[in-house]
């Protein structure tokens, strides 16, 4: 156990999504359960959808999910270069015993000639497999001209897979594949097998998509006489109709955007090990360390998983309210409005114990407290548009308010006191709570929702409290 070797090899063509990040927590934890090592590997051989800073972002948002590699990219490691474009004659010199062995050939087949052969296996009824119409007389390979794998051991393949379990696929299955493009940089088909067997990896996990190209991958490891690792193809992660892969087309958002919008990364990384991954129980709160210790790749489930994003921002809410304030505090000053930085780190700490319930994420914290930290726009429409309200007259609404600046008058300012205070107004008023509060409420703050009225009350302090509620007294009169 002691020797387990995972990696995580993303491509850099863009943001790093959803089902980008959970391929990496997997390996992570792996290999973490047994000091073993977590590498991270860039395969950039594709330079058309190669994107500039991609690399930069991919690194950036493992660190700061704390998914920190031992060995690769811009640390290094015994195995290096982790930039499969700086790994050119590692792959030439396994190509070239293919070579030697007759199992590889040059390919320089013009496109329109393989369309051609795709015609005649169309008009034959057969797929389409490019062995069966392998040259003849093959140049000899050199950079500039593709390389193909040649497949000479035609048979039903068998493997075992620790998510998927026992399975096999026939000859149909196998084709000559290119090792080599024309540019001398490998193909993944090729690139990911040499790039494993040198970095010493152990266990491959990876997304269900790879399942239909094992049959390839075996003959490829059988003809390099390389001994086959521990292979673990997890499910996809579906989207919210539970039909088809999420994706960004149908609104999926990169795990930088769930970040910045204040999802918490303790948060994201449970609940992405939880999405197809249970232990057996009913437990929905995972710290790291607790699922190093659990998890295992047998218990991953070998059907899609819904991507639920209020399952995530629930999540996300309870582990908001598993910090205390003191904890929390230091993650949302990139989420208080720009008026906060006028008051003092206490008072921005008040505002926050109050609101902490409520967040769902800490983008919230800006609309859900603004009305602390500076005077609210009145806006009567929503005091007479309110659901509560909108049955009465501004005669009736301005008594209400005139009464509570009569109870408040002399009154010890405490979240205790407030509260008997505002109960006994009920009492005088004959009104609901609903009623009387969403009216109390909207004058001191003109938001859509606020934390408990009495609570919001101290905060504000005694003079700013009253002076609100008369100048919502002159906006109805």
């Amino acid at each position: 156990m002691s020797k387990i070797r995972t990696r995580f090899a993303p491509s850099p063509t863009g943001y790093i999504h959803i089902g980008n990040v959970r391929s990496a927590i997997y390996p992570y934890l792996i290999a973490k359960q047994s000091g073993g090592k977590f590498v991270l590997r860039i395969e950039d051989t594709d330079r058309n959808r190669y994107v500039e800073g991609a690399t930069e972002l991919i690194e950036a948002t493992l660190k700061r999910l704390g998914l920190n590699w031992d060995e690769g990219a811009d640390i290094g490691g015994k195995y290096a270069p982790y930039f499969q474009t700086e790994r050119k004659e590692i792959y030439h010199k396994w190509a070239k015993r293919l070579i030697d062995k007759g199992l590889a050939y040059a390919d320089d087949t013009p496109p329109d000639q393989i369309e051609a052969y795709k015609k005649i296996a169309r008009d034959q009824k057969q797929p389409f497999l490019f062995r069966d119409f392998r040259p003849k007389n093959p140049p000899a390979w050199r950079e500039g001209i593709a390389l193909r794998f040649k497949q000479a051991n035609l048979k039903r393949w068998h493997w075992h897979d620790v998510v998927m379990g026992d399975l096999s696929a026939g000859e149909g299955a196998l084709d000559d594949f290119i090792l080599i493009k024309q540019d001398g940089l490998p193909t993944y088909n090729f690139g990911h097998i040499i790039d494993d067997a040198e970095m010493k990896i152990t266990h491959i996990i990876r997304g269900q998509e790879y399942i239909s190209s094992m049959p390839n991958y075996l003959s490829l490891y059988e003809a390099l006489e390389i001994k086959y690792p521990i292979f673990a193809h997890v499910p996809h992660i579906l989207g919210a109709t539970g039909t088809k892969k999420l994706s960004k087309r149908d609104g999926a958002k990169s795990v930088t955007e769930y970040l910045d919008e204040g999802v918490l990364e303790e948060a994201l990384l449970n609940f992405l090990a939880c999405l197809g991954w249970n232990d057996g129980s009913e437990k929905e709160i995972w710290t790291m360390a607790e699922l190093v210790k659990a998890f295992s790749l047998d218990k991953v489930q070998r059907s899609g998983a819904r991507f639920d994003e209020n399952k995530l921002l629930w999540l996300n809410g309870q582990w908001l309210r598993s910090f205390t304030i003191d904890e929390l505090y230091p993650r949302c000053q990139a989420f208080f409005p720009p008026p906060a930085q006028n008051y003092p780190e206490t008072y921005q700490k008040q505002v926050l114990g109050v609101l902490q319930d409520r967040l769902k994420v800490l983008k919230d914290l800006e609309v859900m407290s603004i009305y602390f930290f500076e005077e609210p726009k009145a806006d009567v429409a929503m005091i007479l548009g309110n659901k509560f309200l909108r049955k009465y007259q501004k005669s009736e609404l301005t008594d209400w308010l005139e009464q509570t600046l009569t109870v408040l008058e002399a009154t010890t300012w405490t979240s205790d006191v407030l509260q008997k205070k505002l109960n006994q107004l009920l009492e005088i008023t004959n009104r609901k709570p609903a009623e009387l509060f969403s009216l109390i409420r909207i004058a001191l703050s003109y938001a859509p929702f606020s934390p408990a009225l009495n609570d919001t009350m101290v905060i504000l302090g005694a003079q700013t409290t009253k002076t609100r509620i008369k100048n919502a007294i002159q906006l109805l009169r």
